[in-house]
């Protein structure tokens, strides 16, 4: 996560994430008039939402293995999004680092893959944000490297997700090492999260870095992954992006206000066990509307 906060009772509660569900939601219930009546002409008239996603990040996005269906938080959201606006919605596998830039320039009708809503991102695109979580370390047990916090970082290798807000703190973390006389941080920037999980697994990395409730997640793969979650800093919002000008805020928060209300977007969180992050009301930018 890019801004950095003290845990309160938030924190602590994305301490203590377990469980995870699996398979997908049904579909919710249909059209919305008033919301599919806020959707820009140019989207209507396509009749399909294109949301970008990176379907590395379980439990928030992946593909399950099963059936190789796309599942998580973000895209039962989106599925739910697109029902009450009378659209179709076609998931297109991006990389992250890529996500934000698409959308400013018009490839995405929305990029929905846990973007935390920060000011450099808010340059480019609009967020409408959903939901909150924390960053944490991660690493195999018995690792002990002794790290819990980014100070504690100097010296270590720490495996990360490319164009994400943790490679952004580990490198600023860097740097700051170097000042005080310490060892730099060693980034090991991937592609996806998938592969970062498998360097700090493998090697060549210590430990991995990512959003709270992806960590959880993977400590809690015990017979995939031996993983262990060995600290947590900072809340921040997760947004849904936007063109900036498209005019989906306005039905994007109509949507997110309607499922807060009738239960859907709080059924979303727990089937994936991550209830702790939800907002009680939808915002952009950060600011209420």
């Amino acid at each position: 996560m890019k801004r950095l906060a003290p845990l309160g009772a938030l924190g602590l509660a994305l301490l203590t994430l377990q469980g995870c569900g699996s398979g997908s939601l049904a579909t919710p219930t249909g059209e919305n008039a008033a919301i599919a009546a806020q959707v820009p002409a140019a989207i209507k008239a396509k009749g399909t939402l294109t949301v970008a996603t990176d379907p590395t990040y379980a439990p928030n996005e992946f593909i399950e293995r099963e059936d190789r269906t796309l599942v998580g938080m973000d895209p039962e959201l989106m599925r739910a999004i697109g029902a009450l606006m009378g659209l179709k919605v076609d998931f297109v596998d991006v990389d992250f680092h890529t996500i934000v830039r698409g959308v400013a320039a018009g490839r995405y009708d929305i990029g929905a893959s846990s973007i935390t809503d920060n000011k450099q991102r808010e340059r480019t695109v609009t967020f409408v944000d959903y939901y909150l979580a924390g960053t944490s370390f991660y690493q195999k047990s018995y690792m002990y490297t002794n790290v819990s916090t980014l100070d504690d970082l100097c010296g270590h290798t720490v495996a990360v997700n490319r164009g994400t807000t943790e490679q952004e703190d580990a490198l600023a973390q860097g740097a700051r090492c170097t000042k005080s006389g310490k060892t730099p941080v060693a980034v090991l920037a991937y592609a996806n999260q998938n592969d970062a999980t498998q360097a700090a697994l493998d090697g060549p990395a210590q430990l991995a870095m990512a959003d709270s409730p992806v960590a959880y997640y993977q400590a809690g793969q015990q017979s995939e992954a031996p993983f262990e979650v060995v600290g947590t800093y900072g809340i921040a919002p997760y947004g849904l992006a936007v063109p900036k000008s498209s005019g989906m805020t306005t039905p994007l928060l109509l949507a997110f206000k309607t499922l807060i209300a009738n239960g859907k977007y709080h059924q979303i969180l727990e089937q994936w066990g991550i209830q702790v992050g939800a907002i009680a009301t939808p915002q952009v930018n950060g600011a209420a509307k």
